[in-house]
C-alpha cells in the first residue's frame, strides 16, 4: 500500500503562489491515481483536484481550476499542486490521497491518506 505525506504548506498573501508535494512510499505508485482535497473547520472534505496513474488525465474543483494545477512525477513517486492566485478562500488543510483506480472527486473513494499540510492565504 502507498502512503502518502503532505509538504510545501505555509502562509502566503492574496495573489501569491505555493506549490504543494506529495511523496508516496510503499506500494506502486504509478498504479495509483491521486487527488488534492481540503478541509476547513466544521466542513467536509472537498475534492480540489485529481490526476490519472499516467497523468493524462485531470480534473479541477471549479473554485480552482485557472488557478492550481495537478501534476505528478512517477519517476520520483510524487503528485504536485501548483497555487496561484491564491484567495482568502483557499486557506484549508490540504490532504493527499491515493486510490488503487480511476480518479474520481469524491473523497470516500480514495483509499490512502496523507496527514494535511495548512495553507493560509491572508487578504
Amino acid at each position: 500500500q502507498v502512503q502518502p505525506v503532505e509538504s510545501g504548506g505555509g502562509l502566503v498573501q492574496a495573489g501569491g503562489s505555493l506549490r504543494l508535494s506529495c511523496a508516496a512510499s510503499g506500494g506502486t505508485f504509478r498504479s495509483y491515481a491521486m487527488g488534492w482535497f481540503r478541509q476547513t473547520p466544521g466542513k467536509e472534505r472537498e475534492f480540489v483536484a485529481t490526476i490519472s496513474w499516467g497523468g493524462g488525465i485531470t480534473d479541477y474543483a471549479d473554485s480552482v481550476k485557472g488557478r492550481f494545477t495537478i501534476s505528478r512525477d512517477n519517476a520520483n513517486n510524487t503528485v504536485y499542486l501548483q497555487m496561484n492566485s491564491l484567495k482568502p478562500e483557499d486557506t484549508a488543510v490540504y490532504y493527499c490521497a491515493a486510490r488503487a483506480a480511476s480518479s474520481r472527486r469524491s473523497p470516500t473513494l480514495y483509499d490512502y491518506w496523507g496527514q494535511g499540510t495548512q495553507v493560509t492565504v491572508s487578504s
